[in-house]
């Protein structure tokens, strides 16, 4: 497969992008992702959302409005024709996870390679008829918006943060001053808008329309406590109880310094070698870990039809609606797919699946001294995909 450039300015580095723009301030890339032109029609999508394992969301605007305000509905997947019918003049679909549907589509997150993969969310479109919008708003992570039919006018304006107040009674989070617009661009079919975290935009579909987002985010604070905790209930001395210094004290009380002498302790496990092995295990498998159910192939494949088609000029490659990373602790590759550890591969086998992770298209070539059904067990897990010639 032809490699797709980065989705940037011609005159801008990665590293120019990631200093002075990332999680910074918005940027237009103009045609930064023409390969988008052409892919999809509305109807694609429109179909797509009546799928029935779709993750697909229908928002209306009524013309009536309460207290001033518009009126806002929300319906979630599974949808039905009937949902379609009858609507108001402005609506929006959306649709998550379209690598899942379009293996060819989630390809295009080469073009995001600047960006680590374990960063990356989904990919989700918006469809709009004229006139169709979500209102005003804004998210919580880093989005490239890319045109992929029709135009959309967006706005920018100020950053956010927890005081924003949204408009009440509403089923999605939408408030009405963005303050002062630093941007007002409409897009074009192949043009990319990359829109910080927390920033206040607003899309304007000027026809028919497709807009693709990039989501990329990272994890939270509670999600790595969480897995923390379920990787220490794995270690038998955590469960040893704590030493600690005691002193003449009234009966009912806990002291400030018992505290302190617990949390010292915790501390100390937390920065330890034992500490730096749960953390980095916490983290690997929250980050790796999907959003949204595996769909299971409708084609069927086995060992000697994946063989079959290497030979005749298929890759191996990593699937981009999966999760497969690796880290490095001095010598030591650990790897996982899909929020677990893999913690049964050879020498050959780790290499390869490294290799995979960092985007490398394999060929049959690059499957010397690995089992052909161990690479098999990868397709069916969902950690690899086959792609075939054109």
């Amino acid at each position: 497969m032809t490699s797709i450039p980065l989705c940037l300015p011609d005159s801008m580095t990665p590293e120019q992008f990631l200093a002075e723009y990332w999680q910074k301030k918005p940027l237009l890339i103009k045609q930064g992702l023409p390969q988008l032109v052409g892919m999809f029609e509305p109807d694609d999508m429109l179909g797509l959302a009546l799928e029935e394992d779709a993750s697909a969301r229908l928002l209306t605007q009524a013309a009536s409005k309460k207290n001033g305000q518009p009126q806002w509905q929300l319906k979630k997947s599974p949808l039905i024709e009937a949902d379609f019918d009858n609507l108001p003049e402005q609506w929006t679909v959306l649709v998550q996870n379209l690598e899942q549907w379009s293996p060819e589509l989630g390809q295009l997150w080469q073009a995001f390679d600047f960006i680590p993969q374990w960063q990356r969310d989904d990919i989700m479109v918006s469809y709009a008829p004229k006139g169709g919008s979500v209102g005003k708003h804004y998210d919580d992570y880093d989005v490239f918006l890319a045109q992929g039919f029709g135009s959309r006018r967006w706005q920018l304006g100020k950053f956010c943060d927890k005081d924003t107040e949204f408009v009440a009674d509403e089923p999605i989070r939408l408030f009405d001053d963005m303050g002062e617009i630093v941007f007002d661009e409409i897009l074009e079919a192949g043009d990319v808008l990359y829109v910080p975290p927390k920033l206040s935009h607003f899309g304007l579909a000027q026809d028919d329309c497709l807009t693709f987002s990039f989501g990329c985010r990272r994890p939270n604070l509670m999600q790595i406590i969480d897995s923390m905790a379920d990787i220490a209930t794995n270690d038998s001395d955590l469960f040893i109880p704590m030493l600690l210094p005691q002193a003449m004290q009234a009966s009912g009380e806990l002291k400030a310094e018992s505290i302190d002498a617990i949390k010292t302790q915790l501390l100390q496990m937390l920065q330890s070698e034992r500490g730096d092995t749960i953390i980095r295990q916490a983290v690997s498998e929250v980050v790796s870990k999907r959003q949204y159910d595996v769909l299971v192939p409708e084609e069927s494949i086995n060992t000697d039809k994946m063989i079959a088609a290497l030979a005749s000029g298929a890759t191996l490659q990593a699937d981009y609606s999966n999760r497969l990373l690796y880290n490095q602790n001095n010598d030591d590759i650990t790897l996982y797919a899909n929020g677990q550890l893999l913690d049964s591969l050879d020498e050959t086998a780790t290499a390869m699946l490294v290799r995979l992770a960092d985007g490398a298209h394999l060929t049959l070539n690059d499957m010397e001294g690995i089992d052909p059904d161990e690479v098999m067990e990868w397709l069916e897990n969902g950690w690899i995909w086959l792609n075939h010639p054109e």
